[in-house]
């Protein structure tokens, strides 16, 4: 794996190379920064849902700490719990129209063809129809534990934390000279919610815990250190069940006829809680097992264990994860000042406490991440998982017209290539479904999935006019799993994960696209610009989506040796595509292929400039980047939190890092909640998600197989350093910086091949990496 040759071409390149049990440690030594600049702190108990408590989560299941004193309140969620689907009172149909339409799809084109734009309510009424039996994510209840004789009044001294390193909630204050401290957490490892209650005063501990639930589709049952809540969903019959194991140091534990378990006189009590569904990822019926096993084998497991033991198990796991990345920027925590008034006082000047918010923030994305996408469950949701309703906004489901992929921006670049194991899963799963949906609404090949998407495979048409046809959506999807393959280069992944949803949803386009008798090029049609102007033919991002998906499936097949014939017509069909990219009469990038673009137009959505980010179609210094940032600029720095998060990336594309810092603050101060989750409003993690992947485009990008080393640095972080970072083409980078110029680059690289490495330090060289050394450039 090391070769001579390869040294000697690294050395002759600047950079030198370290080999061997040195630089295998160094790679693989977690990196943390202090702990106190990881943490969410406050001095009260969360009043609010939404605004307040705190997130932890182990992928399936997701908690949101209130930290209430006479009676704690733990809300929690298991990601499959949804009503609708296949059983679901009012009837499901994935979306697929209930009745043939022959000649539908084919009218509007025609129609497109020769008025050249339709008004959404008007396509609607010919494609769309009302949705049936579509469900939401549904809050999983409540495990309370009532504290009698606990304080009246918020102690001086109370605390509620969310260590981001540990991914540990803590509550602690002082009441009656007693201290008491609760701590929290989801562990992957285990699959449970944990808790423990300690105090310094031995025998001090009575609490009482009990479910509760907003629906009335449960039992609860209590029998020695175990309650039970089992039920079915009233709407569509998915079992699910939660048990809680509770033990206990001293004192008596009693079990009430009512379904609670009482711990009375205590030194310490822990408790463990494993919760599922019968829900199953498998089209038609998306049913499996009944849950009662499971849960039952798992949090038999963790009883098994002490709280000390699954704490360790958990914060290794975590930490696995979350230390591959260290930011620093020059931050510094003001002591004793509160997350919520550090949001507060916040004034994206670039003061050291500021910083210290950013960087918080940017960590704060990827601990989100690890909590609610890990291995063995869904993806990410609208939400990320955490949801106290049983009708959360937009059912708290997966938007495929930007908000699942922006879910998943930063997961590579940011180090975290694990957490796309549910997305993966979720979109291959996607593809039955939407096989179905293609052949009978378009008479095609391959799949597609429209605006939005459910667990039970909705891949079909609603009538919300301006968000009801997203063909792309396949498509787009399907660039994450393509930049999986980029990043790790594993051919195995390509081939067997990657490359056949990819040819599927290319196979698509290759029977859908149409002429445009305008010009003869191919384009899609009808078009339409998420949730924005009319239906047209051949809208931006609609082309560049599908100039995207061709681009990746021509390379993924020539680097698997699929059949010539079907590389042939890959290139053909680009060849004759029409890129969506023209510049309109005011030096834009066009939204459509008519100019109608106007520059007083402030829409959220910027979906026409996909070709600068996610996508890669627009180089930096090119005239249609000299466009975009035309666009961008006209777009102003408004919107939601996740249209912001988008300009972050926008700007951070185009080079400008002040821009993108600008971008960045601009969220902060208007677009996120005091417990730092990001607000539409509502709330919406994309935001979070979308911020984070922000800030790695500003120090380091590779989309163009080049890794550029702190691209658009803004001038509010002159000296600092970033550790973990990966690049395409399997590289790790650290970076360390001074009076905004590199000063030091060390790539460790996870591929033999050749990486070509640009930055004002020494130009652009060219290293032949070995797997598993490290390259310096200082």
């Amino acid at each position: 794996m090391k070769s001579a040759a390869a040294g000697a071409a690294a050395l002759a390149a600047g950079a030198v190379p370290l080999a061997g049990p040195a630089a295998a440690a160094a790679a693989d030594t977690p990196r943390a920064e202090p702990s106190d600049e990881l943490r969410l702190w406050y001095r009260t108990p969360a009043a609010d849902w939404e605004r307040e408590t705190l997130p932890i989560g182990s992928g399936a299941l997701a908690a949101s700490v209130f930290g209430t004193l006479a009676s704690e309140r733990l809300q929690f969620n298991e990601k499959t719990l949804w009503t609708g689907g296949p059983g679901a009172r009012d009837g499901y149909d994935s979306g697929n129209w209930r009745s043939p339409r022959p000649d539908a799809l084919a009218d509007v084109r025609r129609r497109l063809d020769a008025e050249t734009r339709l008004d959404p309510d008007t396509v609607t009424a010919a494609l769309g129809q009302a949705r049936t039996g579509y469900g939401a994510h549904q809050t999983f209840g409540d495990l309370r534990l009532d504290l009698p004789g606990g304080p009246d009044a918020t102690p001086p001294d109370y605390r509620r934390t969310l260590d981001l390193r540990t991914a540990l909630a803590t509550v602690t204050y002082t009441h009656e000279g007693v201290a008491h401290r609760r701590e929290y957490l989801a562990s992957h490892p285990d699959g449970v919610l944990a808790g423990e209650l300690t105090a310094d005063r031995p025998g001090s501990i009575t609490v009482t815990l009990r479910y509760t639930s907003p629906r009335a589709d449960f039992t609860a049952a209590a029998t020695g250190d175990r309650i039970s809540v089992t039920g079915r969903l009233d709407d569509n019959g998915l079992r699910f069940e939660a048990q809680i194991r509770v033990r206990h140091t001293g004192g008596t534990l009693t079990a009430g006829t009512d379904g609670t378990l009482t711990v009375t006189g205590a030194d310490r009590v822990s408790f463990v809680l494993a919760a599922g569904t019968d829900y199953a990822d498998t089209h038609p019926h998306y049913r499996g097992a009944d849950p009662h096993a499971a849960v039952t084998a798992t949090v038999d497991r963790a009883a098994a264990r002490d709280h000390a033991a699954l704490r360790a198990r958990h914060v290794r796991d975590h930490r696995t994860l979350l230390d591959r990345v260290a930011l620093d920027i020059g931050q510094q925590t003001p002591a004793d000042v509160p997350t919520d008034q550090l949001l507060q006082e916040y004034t994206g000047t670039g003061s050291a406490a500021d910083r210290a918010l950013e960087a918080l923030f940017f960590q704060y994305g990827r601990y989100l991440l690890i909590a609610s996408s890990r291995a063995g469950s869904l993806p990410a949701n609208l939400q990320g998982g955490w949801n106290a309703s049983t009708a959360p906004p937009w059912s708290a489901d997966y938007h495929v017209n930007i908000n699942l992929q922006m879910n998943y921006w930063l997961a590579e670049a940011a180090n975290l290539a694990e957490t796309t194991a549910p997305y993966d899963r979720f979109v291959a799963a996607l593809r039955a479904p939407g096989e179905r949906t293609a052949r009978e609404m378009f008479g095609a090949r391959g799949w597609v999935v429209h605006n939005e998407t459910n667990p039970y495979g909705f891949t079909g048409v609603h009538d919300w006019a301006t968000s009801f046809w997203f063909p792309e959506a396949a498509a787009w999807l399907t660039g994450q799993l393509y930049e999986h393959y980029r990043f790790g280069g594993s051919t195995d992944y390509l081939r067997t994960t990657a490359y056949p949803l990819m040819k599927s949803a290319a196979e698509f386009w290759l029977d859908t696209l149409r002429t445009d008798p305008r010009d003869g090029s191919l384009v899609v049609t009808p078009s339409y610009s998420p949730e924005h102007g009319d239906f047209t033919a051949g809208a931006a991002m609609s082309q560049q989506i599908v100039h995207d998906l061709l681009t990746n499936t021509l390379e993924a097949a020539r680097t698997l040796g699929d059949r010539p014939a079907f590389r042939q017509q890959l290139a053909d069909t680009l060849e004759k595509l029409d890129p969506g990219l023209r510049i309109g009469s005011w030096g834009q990038l066009q939204e459509w292929k008519t100019d109608l673009d106007s520059p007083t137009d402030d829409h959220r959505h910027v979906s026409h400039l996909f070709a600068l980010h996610p996508g890669r179609q627009i180089e930096p210094g090119s005239r249609w980047a000299d466009a975009a940032k035309v666009s961008l600029t006209a777009r102003g720095d408004g919107g939601t939190g996740w249209s912001k998060a988008w300009k972050i990336n926008f700007w951070a594309r185009l080079r400008d890092g002040d821009h993108a810092h600008r971008m960045l603050a601009e969220q902060l101060r208007s677009s996120t909640l005091p417990n730092l989750w990001d607000t539409h409003p509502p709330f919406q993690i994309d935001g979070n998600f979308g911020a984070t992947s922000g800030v790695v485009e500003m120090l380091l990008q590779s989309q163009h197989d080049v890794i550029e080393v702190l691209p658009a640095l803004p001038s509010s972080w002159p000296d600092g350093s970033v550790r973990g970072l990966r690049a395409r083409g399997g590289a790790t980078v650290d970076i360390d910086w001074a009076a905004g110029r590199a000063t030091r680059v060390v790539l460790t690289a996870s591929r033999t091949r050749e990486l070509t490495v640009r930055s004002t330090l020494f130009g652009e060289r060219t290293v032949k990496a070995t797997a598993g050394r490290r390259y310096v450039f200082d």
